[in-house]
């Protein structure tokens, strides 16, 4: 079992560990969300065709398709 730490110990643990963040830069921020927009609208886009087509498939198995 481990050792209750006290409150201020705690707080200053803490402030320990934070300090060892590197945060990102602006560019770096900037690229990465540009990136994943990227993706989101790549992905997007590929999963509305593969709908489609499963779509038309059960309709066509089903004998309702046109």
């Amino acid at each position: 079992m481990m050792a209750k730490t006290s409150p201020g110990e705690f707080v200053r643990q803490v402030r320990q560990e934070t300090a060892k963040v590197v945060w990102p830069s602006r560019p770096e921020v900037l690229r990465t969300t540009i990136l994943v927009l990227i993706m989101m609208t790549i992905l997007s886009i590929f999963f509305l065709g593969v709908d489609q087509v499963l779509g038309r498939l059960v309709k066509l198995l089903l004998g309702i398709g046109a």
